[in-house]
């Protein structure tokens, strides 16, 4: 299946050398870029992208309102945010807002595919580079608490399944860590966003790695 990507980035130059990175795989289609994100629900009903990824600082529109007007769809693409920039708030913002992924332009070409199209199937992928101290700022406090109570919501058996999305299993990897089909796996994944009240598997790996539990 093609993987179609709406590529956002204010420099001509970088969004050139993505696209190449990109359609280098034969599995994987830019169907349209821009500049900004000021036009980014127009072209995303235009071509119905399976992935936006966006550049975080932008004139006009950024990435961070990209995530948010993308998300607030409902049935919206997935967002992955690339970006020069590691710093904490663009990294909170971001998977607050829905963002299903965060990586630095830096990542190398191999793993900007592999990231977009684990993106497009449902994933979430963040910079290994940024992982440890994000999830250490979030596991802290009230915070923890909150997850916590929140986690209660879930079975026995969904818990663990939440557990596995926290610790970046993909669908077939839980299956066989938990023997269970992939179908019954995609059934608690979606079981387990609904309860918690979060749109991914980025923002259940927040609340999982919140409670301690990653």
């Amino acid at each position: 299946m093609t993987v179609k990507v709406l590529l956002l980035d204010d420099e001509e130059l970088v969004r050139g050398g993505l696209r190449m990175i990109l359609e280098s795989d034969p599995d994987l289609t830019v169907v349209a870029e821009a500049p900004d994100g000021s036009a980014v629900l127009d072209l995303v009903a235009r071509h119905r992208p399976d992935v936006v990824l966006t550049d975080v600082q932008m004139p006009v529109v950024d990435g961070l309102e990209v995530t948010r007007l993308v998300t607030s769809l409902p049935d919206g693409p997935p967002v992955l945010v690339l970006t020069t920039f590691d710093l904490d708030e663009y990294v909170h913002s971001a998977l607050r807002q829905g963002a299903s992924g965060f990586l630095l332009k830096d990542t190398p070409p191999r793993d900007l595919v592999q990231a977009v199209r684990r993106v497009a199937e449902g994933e979430a992928m963040i910079s290994p580079r940024i992982t440890k101290r994000l999830l250490r700022e979030f596991a802290s406090g009230g915070v923890k608490q909150e997850a916590v109570a929140r986690l209660e919501a879930l079975t026995a058996r969904e818990r663990e399944v939440a557990v596995a999305v926290g610790g970046g299993l993909s669908n077939a990897e839980i299956s066989k860590a938990l023997v269970l089909s992939e179908s019954t796996v995609k059934v608690h994944v979606g079981r387990v966003m609904a309860k918690l009240e979060v749109s991914n598997r980025t923002q259940v790996a927040i609340v999982v790695h919140d409670a301690g539990l990653g």
